[in-house]
């Protein structure tokens, strides 16, 4: 049983982010698991940072887009937020099946929480999901893609961020991104 969990996470490496190629044009761009890694250090950073729950929050962010090693993953203008939450608490239910039940459940509970946004943990992990997709957006614009198509990636993160500590983040991004472009993002 536990093996075909861990099939699912390695699944994470084979599923690219299906954004970077479908706006951007990046025929290899980063995986999900690739995604996951990096959001998940700077989850624990920032959660010591804010004193919060830092398990609760690193387990939050490894599995936020676990589901997506069944469903792969999904552009905002492909499916609506419904349909992809429906088909999301599917795979994860499927997924979880895998571990033994108390796991499942504790999991489970950590997603409900993720996707319900309320507590400080949730929002957090959100917000660290948006400005992981500004540093990588700023890392492809280093590597010569396409500043406007890159620059609505920067746009939505400065939309989203609502955490005053990750928008001044956020805000030496784009800073930076403009020095790179000499152009407004």
């Amino acid at each position: 049983m536990l093996e075909d969990f861990f099939d699912q996470v390695i699944g994470l490496k084979s599923i690219h982010r299906k954004g970077w190629t479908k706006k951007v044009g990046i025929k290899e761009p980063e995986s999900v698991a690739d995604h996951t890694y990096s959001m998940t250090l700077m989850s624990v950073v920032l959660a010591e940072l804010h004193a919060l729950d830092v398990q609760k929050v690193a387990t939050m962010s490894l599995i936020h887009d676990l589901a997506e090693s069944l469903v792969g993953d999904y552009t905002p203008d492909e499916i609506s937020l419904k349909q992809k939450r429906k088909l999301e608490n599917n795979a994860m239910k499927e997924v979880l099946s895998s571990l033994p039940l108390t796991l499942a459940k504790k999991y489970e509970k950590i997603w409900n929480e993720y996707q319900e946004t309320k507590t400080k943990e949730a929002q957090l992990v959100h917000d660290i999901d948006r400005l992981e997709m500004a540093f990588q957006a700023r890392k492809y614009l280093e590597e010569g893609y396409d500043k406007d198509k890159l620059g609505k990636f920067l746009k939505t993160a400065d939309k989203e961020i609502k955490n005053e500590y990750l928008r001044k983040i956020l805000n030496k991004i784009i800073r930076n991104t403009i020095n790179l472009t000499n152009t407004n993002v």
